[in-house]
């Protein structure tokens, strides 16, 4: 067997997707009917991770599983993780723990999120040569589908590293821009706001820390801890540094059933475009 040198890549599909409606993972986003996890793993494949980690839930795992080896290529290494009771993106990453290569450094994604060809190169690149986190920056203009509410983790950068990242809910454009209507402030957002669309690169030495965050936090007054909250406390209270990486890539998400056309369409302009082929296994 080949030794596999490249990153790994978790992708976290465990969300039960009520907004959606179904296993929006699977959502039919691509020209030919590939689902948002299919063009994931071309992606990531192209931009030289090695193995994929797939994270699921025990109602909807199943499907995923079965769905991943009816279409995907053989000759890459896919792994399933089961988290049992959904406790956050931060729980999520360590059901992967055990079969992750603690040697070498990984990136997290969503399952709901594409996030562009030149994105995942982007982190594929800078985990082959930095001994830092790090975070791809999408802009808030860039980051929406539609026009339903959602949320976005908006980062506070200086000098290319991630300060602080803060937690926006009820994000919705606005004929002036984009509001946040959650009580924070300031209520406008602009366009170019850097956020996080939970695309993420982690050194191996992250993993004690969130085993510690999970250890602290308190379950039964917060159900969940998501990344974006994780980080923010690691950057308090350690002197650990996360690069930002800025992108220009669209991130098309699918969050309601009604964004699926729109990113249906946008996939399409990537593939006429050139930025993505059009088949996403050949």
């Amino acid at each position: 067997m080949v030794a596999l040198s490249g990153p790994s890549l978790i992708i976290l599909a465990a969300g039960r997707a009520r907004r959606y409606g179904g296993v929006k993972q699977l959502a039919p986003i691509g020209k030919h009917g590939e689902g948002v996890i299919d063009l994931l793993a071309s992606d990531a494949w192209a931009a030289g991770f090695d193995d994929i980690v797939i994270v699921v839930n025990p109602e909807t795992g199943p499907l995923i599983e079965e769905h991943v080896a009816a279409r995907w290529p053989t000759e890459h290494k896919v792994s399933f993780a089961v988290q049992s009771r959904l406790r956050g993106t931060v729980d999520a990453v360590l059901a992967a723990e055990s079969t992750l290569d603690l040697s070498k450094p990984f990136g997290v994604s969503n399952a709901d999120d594409l996030y562009g060809r030149a994105a995942f190169l982007l982190l594929g690149e800078r985990l082959a040569v930095s001994p830092h986190n790090c975070l791809v920056g999408f802009e808030l203009d860039r980051a929406l589908v539609g026009d339903l509410p959602v949320s976005r983790g908006t980062c506070m950068v200086e000098d290319g590293r991630l300060t602080e990242i803060v937690e926006r809910r009820n994000v919705h454009s606005t004929l002036e821009g984009y509001d946040a209507d959650d009580g924070l402030e300031p209520v406008s957002l602009s366009p170019l706001a850097t956020v996080s669309m939970n695309l993420w690169g982690f050194q191996p030495s992250i993993i004690p820390l969130m085993h510690k965050s999970i250890s602290q936090h308190d379950f039964e007054t917060d159900s969940e801890i998501q990344l974006s909250t994780f980080v923010g406390q690691v950057l308090e209270s350690t002197s650990l540094v996360f690069d930002v990486l800025p992108t220009r890539s669209r991130c098309i998400g699918i969050t309601h059933a009604k964004d699926l056309p729109v990113a249906q369409l946008l996939v399409r302009l990537e593939i006429e475009s050139g930025h993505r082929p059009e088949y996403a296994f050949v």
